[in-house]
């Protein structure tokens, strides 16, 4: 029950009704036209811009559209007083029983209340992680993780059929230096002596148990081999290995895959999709072979002056047009990304959304000009950029790992402080914006940790609920039931901004999808648990607002019912981000 958008549904029937009797023009554009909650509670429980944004077209002055639209809307049922303010903002004051109602809808509903058809099974297709498997994943990483799933998460509960989908870079020269990596810990494992790492290769010990294993398997066989011979069965190996690895830390975040790409598969023996992309792209006109002018502000010794396979994505928005071949005839990474997109478009995903490090920001462009020219024009690229993570602990920062010496991985981190934190507060910041992560503060137990306040809002609702049990024997125990509870009685104005709180739930979760922003949802849930908790506080001190009155069952019943709806919002928000609805705080 979305009350924003069931009353934006009034004020368009409302217009509509003004055009059939001819007060206003005929074929408005009510897109544009929102309900929201006024800024000033005081104003009333809604407001819309309707008059704002339709007047010029309707031919009416604003103030004099809205004093119309508000005759139709004093006409709807739940409505008290429509007032129009200034130039013509119309603000709605709903009457005693409809916020109630409302709280009726939730508890009937239960864990599904504010589920949104908004995507009405449209294919998703989001890529996220696709780090490089040559290690660890690290802190970064985790950040780009946590919100790539809670924004699967919160996709799917707005209504879109989502494939989450991870993009393994196993093809390219990270993954040689892989292979050597490995051969280094192999003959480590074989001899006995501590390998020396060169510059350029992977140091880390996280290697170690690869080159054990591949002692195991081989023994001494490519000691004395040529790298021709043993670089393929080292590298796939080794690969193997860090994708075990990766899935292994990306289970302990709660995270799971529907898809794993491998871009080597793109062109593997006879298969070369690279390549068949390209001349597909060529005989539409979008590659051609030309020359490039040398890069604004580089060197000239830094630049080749040669003919080469050129990609027209000047054609859609970009600023030069982009190389698909090396000089060496080897395919750019950028032509194996192009690839890789049509393989998502011919899958049938034509609203992809990629999860990308802040760093690769100038890629954006290019890359979505690319999907544009694959599909036709059809397919369209969301690409959200994670920031960096600078990580402390009790305000000192943190800079090595104890597992892969120059960056602190992933998994040390959701071991030290688990992993409903770890994902929580990656999730209390916007995305675009640098997020300072401190180990110590994450685990405190007090207001000021986010996650602990949000998750003991809902361990105090299940507490609350438990000692309604023993005080009232035959009260029942699932929340639908209370959804006949006399809800008229949540009159005081505490347990009216925990209910209007509630109500705005499904709204928020249509403005987090469209926006691809699940922060919203944490600022959303630490909100409604400072008011819950706000309102237990102030039964603490007036002992006629408990939720428990044992000499007033009806009364008792009505609140419960408010903690039961709570309850509910809470888990299903944190369902959402990927963390625990704890029923108790240990």
């Amino acid at each position: 029950m979305n009350v924003y958008a069931i009353f934006a549904d009034h004020v368009r029937a409302a217009v509509a009704a003004l055009a059939a009797e001819g007060q206003v023009s005929q074929g408005l554009d009510l897109a544009r036209v929102v309900v929201e909650p006024p800024r000033d509670a005081s104003h009333g429980d809604l407001a819309t811009n309707a008059a704002m944004v339709l007047a010029k077209d309707a031919g009416v002055k604003p103030r004099d559209l809205a004093e119309r639209i508000a005759g139709k809307l004093m006409q709807v049922q739940g409505v008290a007083k429509v007032d129009v303010a200034g130039p013509g903002f119309i603000n709605i004051g709903l009457d005693a029983t409809f916020w109630p109602a409302v709280l009726a809808a939730l508890l009937r509903q239960g864990l599904d209340f504010g589920r949104s058809p908004l995507g009405a099974g449209e294919k998703v297709n989001v890529e996220y992680v696709s780090a490089n498997p040559t290690g660890p994943m690290h802190v970064g990483h985790c950040r780009g993780a946590v919100f790539g799933d809670a924004l699967a998460r919160l996709l799917d509960f707005a209504g879109f059929a989502v494939t989450k989908e991870y993009y393994i870079n196993d093809a390219g020269a990270q993954v040689d230096v892989l292979g050597r990596s490995a051969f280094l810990r192999y003959r480590e494992a074989v001899t006995g002596e501590p390998a020396d790492i060169p510059d350029g290769l992977y140091p880390g010990d996280y290697l170690v148990p690869v080159g054990q294993e591949l002692a195991r398997m081989h023994g001494g066989e490519y000691m004395e081999a040529p790298e021709a011979e043993w670089l393929p069965i080292f590298r796939s190996f080794a690969i193997g290995a860090m994708m075990v690895m990766i899935r292994d830390d990306l289970a302990a975040l709660g995270i799971e895959f529907d898809v794993f790409f491998s871009e080597r598969s793109l062109s593997v023996g006879a298969v070369d999709k690279v390549g068949a992309t390209i001349e597909a792209l060529r005989t539409t006109g979008e590659v051609y072979e030309g020359r490039l002018p040398p890069p604004k502000g580089a060197p000239i010794e830094d630049w080749e002056d040669r003919e080469q396979t050129l990609f027209r994505s000047t054609d859609f928005g970009d600023d030069v047009d982009r190389p698909l071949k090396k000089s060496d005839g080897s395919y750019t990474y950028f032509a194996g990304d192009i690839a890789y997109h049509k393989d998502k478009v011919d899958r049938g995903f034509l609203k992809m959304i990629d999860v990308w490090g802040a760093d690769h920001g100038g890629y954006v462009k290019r890359m979505q000009a690319a999907v544009k020219a694959v599909s036709g024009g059809r397919a369209s690229l969301d690409v959200e950029l994670i920031q960096l993570v600078r990580l402390f602990r009790a305000g000192e920062p943190v800079r090595m790992s104890k597992r892969a010496g120059s960056f602190v991985t992933l998994r040390e981190v959701v071991d030290e402080v688990g992993r409903d934190a770890v994902r929580f507060m990656m999730l209390f910041r916007k995305n675009d914006a640098p997020l300072d992560f401190d180990l110590a503060k994450v685990i405190e137990q007090s207001r000021e940790n986010p996650v602990f306040y949000v998750q003991y809002a809902h361990a105090r609702a299940k507490s609350i609920l438990r000692n309604a049990a023993e005080a009232f024997k035959d009260l029942p125990r699932e929340a639908a039931a209370f959804a006949g509870a006399p809800l008229d009685r949540l009159d005081d104005e505490g347990e009216l901004l925990v209910l209007r709180r509630l109500a705005g739930w499904p709204r928020l979760i249509e403005q987090a999808a469209a926006a691809r922003e699940p922060h919203r949802i944490a600022f959303f849930l630490h909100d409604l648990a400072s008011e819950f908790h706000g309102q237990w506080n102030r039964g603490k001190d007036l002992p006629h607002l408990r939720f428990i009155m044992e000499n007033d069952r009806e009364l008792s019943s009505a609140r419960l019912a408010l903690v039961h709806g709570v309850a509910a919002v809470l888990a299903s928000g944190l369902k959402v981000l990927g963390v625990e609805a704890v029923d108790e705080m240990k």
